[in-house]
């Protein structure tokens, strides 16, 4: 989902092993959050996370914005409810000044409603946007307070999620208020950030039937559960105490671990980013991309905590981050790449699931759509 920054691993993991092995302590799955980087997300995956994992919550990407709406965010909540969970929304910011939190806030809000999160259900506001971090704290506090205040009028309660370092630094995060994403090297022994609803502790944590990396919370309060406390209940305890451990054991891996996929994409910014000689924050800047630039690169890699791609040059390659490890921008997973097909005048459903061997119903459900959800020229599907 986000913008979090992660420690070099040290020679602490195996010490954490140790530690773990015995400590009773370890952080908690009850709450995962997706969006359209983790594509389609049926039913039975999340029963898994529930019944496997002790997943009580689940809060998806409804929108981004002004104008960005994730495609998956109805079949998400749809499948969420009917796994028998407790479902809540956030919306990724891009505010600056009120006006535009507001505006923003408004088209959270009917998107919310439109994609069927219920009412009473939280719709947190995302801030780790450039946007954000290039203003003043008192700025970010008048923004998000104006963006919570508009959402409630649609009937959602209202959060703010930001990383460890951001909170009471760059925006206020009151006790009892927040979900708060940090990664520590030894994630058992400590509850961080126990006076907040949420402590984010994860953005790569494994389910044992879903593809890819999630973000895993503990939550410290029952906000992103209804209010209440969770009445969820996993049928497996034995593999929910396994699969947690596991998770604290082996969340973390060298920076080594993660490996390039190709990837032949255009991006046009949309703001000012720096390109850099490596793959890495600390690396050099070549120089700095104004916002509309137009970038074409040839491979993509999750690494530190970011999402980055290369630029090839005449001289070398460029690199530059899309976004966190989890952003909007679309997640390449390795093992597990999409092939993706672009709507043509005169497609349907029909033509475009016999083309590749699929039926009307799989193709649409996997791109988070009924086959009578209408699809337009330039358009791109999930097709394998």
């Amino acid at each position: 989902m986000k913008l979090k920054s992660k420690l070099a691993l040290t020679g602490a993991a195996t010490m954490a092993a140790l530690f773990l092995g015995l400590n009773a302590n370890a952080a908690r799955m009850d709450m995962v959050d997706v969006s359209n980087n983790n594509g389609y997300m049926s039913t039975a995956e999340y029963t898994s996370m529930r019944n496997e994992f002790g997943v009580k919550a689940v809060t998806v990407k409804i929108s981004e914005g002004s104008t960005y709406k994730d495609p998956y965010a109805a079949s998400n909540i749809a499948n969420v409810q009917a796994a028998g969970m407790y479902i809540n929304g956030y919306h990724f910011a891009r505010y600056a000044t009120k006006a535009q939190a507001i505006a923003e806030a408004d088209f959270a809000g009917r998107t919310a409603k439109a994609v069927g999160l219920p009412i009473g259900a939280v719709l947190a506001t995302d801030v780790e946007s450039q946007e954000a971090n290039n203003q003043y704290k008192s700025t970010n506090d008048r923004n998000n307070a104006a963006f919570m205040q508009e959402i409630q009028k649609f009937g959602y309660r209202s959060d703010i999620y930001t990383s460890g370092s951001w909170a009471n630094n760059k925006m206020t995060i009151k006790d009892k208020t927040g979900w708060i994403a940090a990664y520590p090297y030894v994630v058992s022994g400590k509850n961080w950030y126990s006076s907040n609803h949420a402590w984010q502790w994860s953005s790569t944590a494994k389910f044992r039937i879903s593809s890819g990396g999630f973000d895993v919370s503990q939550l410290n309060s029952d906000y992103y559960t209804a209010g209440q406390k969770s009445k969820v209940k996993p049928t497996n305890k034995a593999a929910v105490k396994a699969n947690n451990r596991k998770a604290n054991k082996n969340i973390y891996k060298p920076a080594d671990s993660a490996k390039w996929v190709k990837e032949s994409k255009t991006y046009t910014l949309k703001t000012a980013v720096k390109l850099r000689t490596g793959a890495s924050t600390s690396s050099n800047t070549i120089t700095i991309l104004p916002a509309g630039t137009t970038v074409n690169t040839d491979q993509a890699i999750i690494h530190g905590g970011y999402r980055w791609v290369r630029q090839p040059r005449f001289n070398g390659y460029g690199y530059l981050a899309t976004g966190s490890a989890s952003n909007t921008l679309e997640y390449v997973k390795s093992g597990a790449t999409h092939t993706y097909y672009t709507v043509k005048s005169g497609d349907s459903w029909w033509t475009i699931a016999q083309r590749n061997g699929l039926n009307m119903a799989t193709l649409a459900s996997q791109n988070g759509k009924s086959i009578y959800t209408t699809i337009y020229p330039g358009q791109r599907l999930v097709v394998r």
